[in-house]
């Protein structure tokens, strides 16, 4: 599989974590982000989107970063980590339609404000995450609950759920996001997803860095 990526963004990151969580085989064809190469003609050509990620497989195209995660994990028969049982299936569906829908825009809110803003030259408006802090306090209520009657979102293991799930916190601390009053997420992406070496392999460092500074 190809990968039409640039592993700065959210949704890169997302797709490269799973892949590495999996052992999913892939190449990575870098389409730089802060470039606007996702905008020239040859990529419009696979994502008329124009956003990022897409990926090929032979003469099969997809882009939606969820969609490619899950192609992936079923074209590999890796159910341990996409379960084949219905309502496994269904549950871990339903967290990863949330994520795009909900959990994303929420955190996207403070990674524009306190990440992307800063990094062009402006600063963060207060009364925009001021407008956002309760519903992202109430979405990361939602996560807590479940995290506490699970050590991970979708059971004793981690799936793609975690993976895409925590993708949209990726710069958690330079995102300023509040999620130190909810225990039991702040305990899952701490202790667990942050621990993974498929998530350590491709971290995302402040100033959209793909190297930590010394």
């Amino acid at each position: 599989m190809e990968l039409h990526a640039d592993p700065i963004t959210v949704n890169c990151k997302k797709v490269l974590a799973a892949f590495e969580l999996m052992g999913v085989p892939y190449t990575l064809k870098k389409v730089d982000y802060f470039n606007a190469e996702q905008k020239d003609a040859a990529f419009t050509a696979i994502n008329p989107m124009q956003s990022l990620p897409a990926m090929k497989d032979g003469d099969f195209v997809l882009w939606e970063s969820n969609a490619i995660i899950m192609y992936a994990a079923d074209k590999h028969e890796l159910s341990q980590f996409y379960p084949a049982d219905l309502r496994r299936r269904a549950d871990i569906n339903r967290w990863l339609l949330w994520e795009s829908n909900a959990w994303f825009p929420s955190c996207y809110v403070f990674l524009v404000d306190n990440c992307v803003k800063p990094l062009l030259g402006g600063a963060p408006d207060a009364e925009i995450l001021s407008r956002e802090e309760p519903n992202f306090h109430k979405l990361a209520g939602i996560l807590d609950a479940r995290l506490a009657k699970s050590e991970w979102l979708c059971g004793d293991s981690p799936t793609i759920a975690d993976i895409v799930v925590a993708s949209p916190m990726h710069l958690r601390n330079w995102q300023k996001l509040p999620i130190s009053g909810h225990k039991n997420l702040h305990r899952w992406m701490v202790d667990k997803v942050e621990m993974l070496p498929a998530w350590q392999k491709i971290m995302v460092y402040e100033g959209f860095s793909l190297t930590k500074a010394a």
